[in-house]
């Protein structure tokens, strides 16, 4: 069988990456982003979903903007919730299983361990709120549906962290940043890997594991010690004249619009035992740190 691959968000971190992957797989894909679909409009949906036919969807397409997402309340909500039920109804209406990528913000972010899928959600701004509304919208309208819960994205493609990192850190002999902030770095292209590999299990017959799924890097670290791991490597690989001190600070002294979680550490031994698919190596991702330099 022939997979259909519809993408939304293909411009973006992981969107760029499941595009590449599915192609060599020698999948069928169907490529979109915002300019080519906008996913607020269900009759757009419904109408690329019909004449496409895809056996698999992909939801990659996020309001992301966590700080703007406290003003932009009507954006968020349409991009993460609505836009996330109508692909659901594209996707049962052509008996396609849709996956859909959500967030560690949909939990509170204080609590002592780490956070297993079935933890009690309870988001701390309207990124985290819509992005659950829209987990929920996904599970009510489609009945095949997967949910990836994911963290601390960063890849070659669009804006992250360790872009971030790399220009400040080639401008500036030091600089701060948090370190009582904990999660685990996730890097887009395993996070597309993981995507396409739960795609092509669940598409056999016999599945059932519907879900949510959590699925992130090890081994857990602060964002300073992410940024110490990020210039550390950019040594090694000489792609800084000189490595910025990195000093370590608190939330309270980089005060934000939108809170963030304390705790962003997630459990990913369901989606090992389901889907034998291993935590996202941040370290070893950081060897290709050159493709994040500005072309």
């Amino acid at each position: 069988m022939t997979v259909k691959l519809m993408v939304t968000g293909a411009n973006g971190q992981v969107g760029t990456s499941l595009q590449q992957r599915a192609e060599r797989l020698g999948w069928q894909v169907l490529a979109v982003d915002r300019n080519e679909l906008d996913i607020t409009d269900r009759a757009a949906v419904l109408q690329a979903s019909t004449q496409f036919q895809p056996n698999v969807i992909i939801n990659a397409a996020a309001h992301t903007a966590v700080d703007k997402a406290e003003t932009e309340l009507e954006a968020s909500y349409a991009i993460n919730r609505d836009g996330p039920q109508y692909l659901a109804e594209a996707a049962s209406a052509c008996n396609a299983l849709l996956l859909h990528i959500s967030t560690d913000y949909v939990f509170a972010g204080d609590k002592a361990g780490i956070y297993l899928e079935t933890d009690p959600v309870a988001p701390q701004g309207v990124y985290g709120a819509s992005k659950l509304a829209g987990e929920l919208a996904v599970a009510q309208h489609c009945a095949k549906h997967l949910i990836l819960r994911t963290a601390w994205v960063f890849g070659e493609h669009g804006n992250n962290f360790v872009k971030t990192m790399l220009r400040v850190g080639s401008m500036r002999a030091s600089l701060n940043v948090v370190a009582d902030q904990f999660g685990g770095p996730t890097y887009a292209g395993d996070i597309a890997d993981a995507l396409l590999t739960m795609a092509a299990q669940a598409l056999k017959p016999e599945f059932s594991a519907w879900g949510v799924y959590h699925f992130s890097g090890a081994p857990h670290v602060s964002w300073h010690g992410f940024a110490e791991a990020i210039f550390s490597k950019a040594a090694e690989l000489t792609l800084l004249d000189k490595v910025p001190t990195v000093n370590a600070i608190s939330t309270s002294e980089y005060p934000t619009p939108a809170r963030r979680p304390a705790n962003s550490r997630l459990d990913c031994h369901k989606i090992q035992q389901v889907f034998g698919i291993e935590p996202s190596n941040w370290q070893r991702a950081l060897a290709n740190l050159q493709q994040y330099l500005p072309q």
